[in-house]
């Protein structure tokens, strides 16, 4: 084993029970060395994504205490036995499970541990794993029945947040018409801005209804749906016959119980609610699917967007301003 020395405690944000963001605190934990197979790094930037706020308020549990968070980047400061792909010193981004992001330090598995590319900075690596690496595998992976080809429409939820931003992008590169949806005028603007072909307030417009215009009433192959019970029934309706819905997120609160037979009435549809981590099941998945989304990320066809920075310290205030729909693009925290 590889190592340098670790200063034994680290900094990290923690909740001892699940609720609000006044749960968040600031704890020292202990760090220790890497086992077989795993590595230590010390973070410069982590992540924010609506997944923390599941895991905080106890939707999704974890054993208590908890340190929240799912990405971040930083340096290699230690290397378990029997890791090839990576060394200390190594710059190094992931998105990875169990959680425990939010901090200045910590071990885990090197599975989903990446070397990040020179050209990305550790802030744009922490702000586009999970959430980059999720529009990888939407756009990529699932998809309907026919497949999508360049000039399909496809609908996108929440266009404007930070997955919605990324797939915005990729989709556009894809040759793919994504048509997005926001709660705002302004966040509309900005899924413009970052290639939608439509955007559409669903707070003020009747998205269905729109979706069939921007269409010429045919609907379209599939829609990617992370906001839930707001939208998800009602964006069946979008769908041509074998379409397919996809589910991948509850910000709104989870979207209702389906009457399998629904599917058959609205088109012999697909359903799907897949999760990254199953997708990124081996070291191998996980190079494959980064290195798609580095490229597109050096080519500057897909630019990540970071519109809030926060102290690691200020967790908090960034989950409220989260949950308040207060924030676009990525959202970091800065150990």
């Amino acid at each position: 084993m590889s190592a340098s020395t670790s200063s034994g405690k680290t900094r990290a944000v923690a909740i001892e029970q699940f609720g609000g963001p006044e749960n968040l605190q600031v704890v020292e934990r202990p760090v220790g060395e890497p086992s077989a197979g795993e590595i230590r790094i010390r973070h410069h930037a982590c992540g924010l994504n609506y997944i923390d706020v599941y895991q905080r308020t106890g939707m999704y549990p974890l054993p208590l205490p908890a340190v929240l968070g799912m990405e971040a980047a930083g340096v290699i400061e230690a290397v378990g036995e029997g890791v090839e792909h990576l060394k200390v010193g190594d710059r190094a981004a992931y998105a990875s499970q169990p959680p425990g992001a939010y901090c200045e330090q910590r071990v885990l598995s090197a599975k989903c541990v990446v070397k990040l590319p020179d050209e990305i900075s550790f802030e744009t690596g922490a702000a586009m794993m999970l959430k980059g690496l999720t529009a990888q595998y939407l756009l990529k992976k699932t998809l309907p029945a026919a497949g999508l080809q360049a000039g399909d429409h496809v609908l996108f939820h929440a266009a404007a947040g930070g997955v919605g931003l990324i797939a915005c992008q990729w989709a556009r590169e894809l040759g793919l018409k994504l048509i997005g949806t926001a709660g705002n005028d302004a966040k509309c603007q900005l899924a413009l801005d970052h290639g939608a072909s439509h955007a559409i307030n669903y707070k003020t417009e009747d998205f269905v209804a729109k979706v069939k215009e921007f269409t010429g009433g045919r609907g379209v192959k599939v829609f990617y749906d992370s906001v839930g019970a707001d939208t998800f029934v009602r964006s069946l309706d979008c769908l041509q016959p074998f379409g397919l819905a996809v589910n991948f997120g509850n910000a709104s609160g989870k979207a209702p119980p389906l009457d399998i037979v629904t599917l058959a009435g609205k088109g012999s549809l697909y359903l799907t609610r897949p999760t990254l981590f199953t997708h990124l099941s081996t070291r191998e998945a996980t190079q494959k699917m980064a290195d798609d989304l580095f490229a597109v990320v050096k080519s500057g066809a897909v630019k990540i967007r970071i519109d809030q920075q926060f102290p690691l310290a200020e967790a908090a205030d960034a989950h409220r301003a989260l949950e308040a729909r207060k924030t676009t693009g990525s959202t970091i925290l800065l150990p």
